[in-house]
């Protein structure tokens, strides 16, 4: 499943699941979580097992309510018998976290998102995930609640940039998903206006290894699927990379263009053209 955008919404308001569908996100995430007030999560539920009943455009994740909210069950029973294409679950701590979702789903299980960076306990856990890779779909993270958890004034710098921490935060991630093999996916990028720093972000996660990204407003989509998306130099550039080796198996270096280039440049180029499929 190719994973460049992620777009979260409100999962009471279903006015605006369509156009979610229709904005050319990879995936949709309807949210029981944050977004939804206490006193609407019954209406949010019905509203997101309606629109699973429904033909869906492009796959379609639910974020559920954390494992220990109370209110898990009762979103996982609305659900589940639409078959979304995956759960997200926050405040997700390890593979440990994992597995209890597992259990709750028990023989409807389907696959795993974790936001895997919202509680102090969950950063010690990013290793975790490569004993449960089977079981998940990406990992991704958050620079929200993390900083409410340990009383800090903010995750970011007064250019919009994160502080210290939650740049060590956002790298265990990029490196745990990876470790497990599987999607890592960027955070959100806040300012809904800022067409210029979201592509520039975008560009930044893409460059740091990040494989796609979450976004807010189905105008961030385009963006986001544009930087996550080879350009034709860079197709072109991976397809002479892999042919000069596929040439000659035997090489450990050869030189393109006046540059030299071993193995760790052919496993790069396999992997632009791999965002292909």
């Amino acid at each position: 499943m190719k994973l460049r955008s992620l777009l979260f919404v409100p999962a009471d308001r279903p006015d605006r699941f369509a156009k979610a569908a229709a904005s050319r996100a990879d995936a949709v995430i309807l949210d029981l979580e944050d977004s939804v007030a206490l006193a609407a999560k019954d209406q949010a539920r019905e509203a997101v097992a309606a629109f699973l009943a429904t033909d869906r455009p492009c796959p379609v994740f639910v974020r559920v309510n954390p494992l220990e909210s109370g209110l898990i069950a009762a979103d996982l029973a609305a659900v589940l018998p639409g078959r979304p294409d995956a759960i997200v679950l926050p405040k997700a701590e390890g593979a440990e976290s994992v597995g209890t979702l597992l259990a709750l789903m028990g023989a409807q299980a389907l696959p795993i998102l974790p936001i895997a960076t919202e509680t102090p306990a969950a950063v010690f856990e990013l290793g975790s995930y490569g004993d449960v890779r089977a079981a998940l779909l990406g990992l991704t993270w958050g620079a929200e609640d993390l900083p409410a958890a340990i009383g800090a004034a903010t995750a970011r710098e007064a250019d919009g940039r994160y502080t210290a921490p939650y740049e060590l935060v956002r790298s265990l991630t990029l490196f745990g998903a990876h470790k497990a093999g599987v999607a890592a996916i960027e955070t959100v990028y806040p300012a809904l206006a800022d067409a210029e720093g979201l592509a520039a972000y975008a560009a930044r996660a893409r460059r740091d290894g990040f494989t796609g990204m979450m976004a807010l407003h189905p105008a961030q989509v385009p963006v986001i699927n544009q930087a996550f998306t080879p350009t034709q130099a860079e197709i072109d550039h991976a397809c002479r990379v892999v042919a000069l080796f596929a040439a000659d198996p035997t090489l450990g270096v050869v030189q393109l263009d006046g540059r030299m280039i071993d193995r760790p440049h052919l496993k790069q180029a396999q992997a632009v053209l791999a965002r292909l499929d």
